[in-house]
């Protein structure tokens, strides 16, 4: 069964997810932005084992804490999308931009493309690639579960920012309506900051992709 706890990080107050396999006591933490010594006491506090790491995209609140979780744990980190990678080299960059931390650059051990699956335990996960927020962002849903990560792709009441570089607003309506919906109307979904929802509920009210908006 997937288990999961949502611990939001830095003053960004994204969404670090931990989930795990509650058979086996494998965990993953996604998204890790920061405040490492506070994710992985969670980690060990809930009894697990870490065995992954996973992005959904490059931005820094998202990614800034990756590598140090990597040093320090050993674990690899899996995803983004290729397509980021721009994003994760401009580390230092991206923290002048949003004015926290001192993250430095890494490579993923495993960048993640549509149709890959990641695991956990005896859980898996299909990957979606979902770009318009980034180029290279990605989803992962648990299919069993119900249940999506989708990062700064959809929230509860709105969608993500496509000013920053090659972002893309039409791209991005098009992996909500296309790569998401799909899924069904019933999937809960952790976004990349807030509250969670369902497709269901954003499909009914969000103002930016409810069925009734073209």
């Amino acid at each position: 069964m997937l288990e999961f706890d949502i611990l939001p990080v830095t003053p960004f107050a994204q969404n670090t997810t931990l989930v795990w396999c509650s058979q086996t006591r494998c965990a993953a933490l996604i998204d890790p932005g920061g405040e490492v010594d506070r994710l992985l006491d969670a980690v060990g506090q809930r009894g697990l084992s870490l065995q992954r790491i996973w992005l959904t995209h490059g931005h820094l609140d998202h990614c800034g804490g990756a590598l140090e979780i990597r040093e320090r744990s050993g674990v690899a980190i899996e995803g983004p999308h290729p397509d980021d990678a721009f994003w994760i080299d401009a580390m230092a960059q991206q923290a002048q931009w949003f004015g926290f931390g001192s993250p430095r650059s890494f490579t993923p051990d495993r960048w993640l493309h549509e149709g890959d699956t990641v695991t956990l335990g005896l859980l898996s996960f299909e990957v979606y690639h979902t770009p318009g927020h980034t180029p290279g962002h990605v989803v992962f849903f648990n299919r069993e579960a119900r249940w999506a990560q989708v990062g700064d792709v959809l929230f509860r009441g709105s969608i993500g920012r496509t000013d920053f570089p090659r972002g893309d607003h039409a791209q991005l309506l098009a992996s909500i309506r296309h790569k998401l919906w799909p899924l069904g109307r019933d999937i809960a979904f952790v976004p990349g900051h807030g509250p969670m929802s369902t497709f269901g509920d954003e499909r009914d009210d969000n103002p930016f992709v409810a069925d009734g908006q073209r």
